[in-house]
């Protein structure tokens, strides 16, 4: 408003006092106002006073937003059983490592509360130990949102904001379209809540180019103050689990496949690699001269891309990158080294190039979507749409010269 329509506002509604100003009657009225709750906040003060103190402290330390002490040890015994099973060659989707590390953390964070838009059964964000809330269970700590994301965001945006409540929700990452509002507020707030979005690429099958996300890990990674991480196996999902509920002033994306994906590390170290962003997943033989960067189920194929370089003499090694921001917030030394300066570089994802030259440069070669997706069985359309272990290696051959 201008100068003039202020002063015909104050004019109608007869406000004389000056800019800033508060009246007497209005403080007055305002002050009696606040007094009214001093009776319940006394009350509530009195019943907390009255508790053991060791749940005093539990809820001095939820309100806090600090993790339990028994948070590490989970993680370890959940990196542990993941390397036992990739050992045993297991191939598993990163939505179903999610809900393993659920059970366990859900568990180990009892102020986790978690839910799903309509989805639970395919985002498998329910575990045994939550208990549904509803009028007759208040204690339940699992929500069913219903055909609502944006709705479901904004409610855990409410949650984080209470303070003593970690939330988590599910839906297909497709249709983050529908939330990005409420998540956009998250980033803004610098609120934890993470999003569990499945279901991540071409890779979802048969229901085809409306629920096949192309473009929407580029849109998610332009918003600011927001960690979009795509694991590429179970040990790697469990440390972006663990990197989402440490991360207290920034909420997080789970991206997570619907087909299962073969086990790449079997290290159960406590070090937590995905926290770096990027790490090198497998060294070359020699010098190197090809580096291949992926994320997600496209790890496995660059994996696969490097051993046919690697026989062709042609010495390649494969970075993880679980999640870009992380790695851009690394120091350069880091940064250098990881991306490998001299060799050519090729980053492989089933979904747009768009925000990866950051990485590989505008000479860097991609192998992933340059449209929408269709309707097949997963490894159909990865054949289709030319994201294959042969696709990665003509684009390393013709980088290098070899045709």
């Amino acid at each position: 408003l201008g100068p003039a329509e202020i002063e015909g506002a104050r004019a109608r509604l007869g406000w004389i006092a000056a800019p800033f100003e508060i009246p007497d009657a209005v403080r007055q009225a305002w002050a009696a106002a606040g007094r009214r709750g001093e009776p319940a906040r006394r009350a509530w003060e009195q019943r907390l006073a009255a508790k053991p103190a060791d749940l005093r402290a539990e809820f001095a330390r939820r309100l806090a937003g600090t993790l339990p002490a028994g948070f590490d040890a989970a993680l370890a015994a959940i990196k542990t059983e993941f390397a036992a099973a990739a050992a045993n060659g297991e191939k598993l989707a990163t939505r179903q490592a999610s809900l393993r590390v659920l059970e366990k953390l859900t568990v180990a964070v009892p102020e986790t509360v978690g839910g799903s838009a309509d989805l639970t059964g395919s985002n498998l964000t329910l575990t045994k130990n939550l208990g549904v809330f509803s009028a007759a269970n208040p204690a339940g700590r699992y929500l069913y949102y219903g055909v609502r994301e944006h709705g479901m965001a904004a409610a855990m945006n409410g949650l984080a904001l209470h303070g003593g409540i970690v939330p988590y929700g599910g839906t297909f990452l497709v249709f983050t379209d529908y939330l990005r509002p409420s998540l956009r507020l998250s980033a803004l707030m610098g609120l934890r809540v993470v999003y569990v979005m499945t279901h991540d690429s071409i890779g979802l099958g048969e229901d085809g180019p409306t629920h096949q996300p192309v473009e929407h890990l580029a849109a998610l990674r332009a918003i600011p103050n927001l960690l979009v991480m795509r694991p590429a196996d179970a040990i790697e999902t469990a440390e972006c689990w663990a990197i989402a509920l440490q991360s207290t002033k920034r909420p997080a994306v789970l991206a997570l496949t619907r087909q299962n994906v073969p086990p790449l590390r079997a290290d159960a170290a406590r070090d937590n690699r995905s926290a770096q962003g990027a790490y090198e997943l497998a060294a070359a033989s020699a010098a190197a001269r090809v580096t291949l960067l992926a994320t997600g189920s496209e790890v496995a194929l660059a994996m696969a891309a490097r051993a046919a370089l690697e026989q062709d003499g042609v010495p390649t090694r494969v970075i993880s990158v679980p999640c870009q921001e992380l790695f851009l917030e690394q120091d350069a030394a880091y940064r250098t080294a990881t991306l490998g300066p001299g060799t050519v570089k090729v980053a492989v994802e089933a979904a747009v190039r768009f925000g990866w030259d950051r990485l590989i440069g505008s000479e860097g070669g991609f192998v992933g979507m340059t449209g929408f997706g269709a309707s097949a069985p997963s490894d159909e359309l990865y054949r289709h749409f030319g994201i294959t272990p042969a696709a990665i290696v003509a684009h390393a051959r013709r980088a290098l010269g070899r045709g």
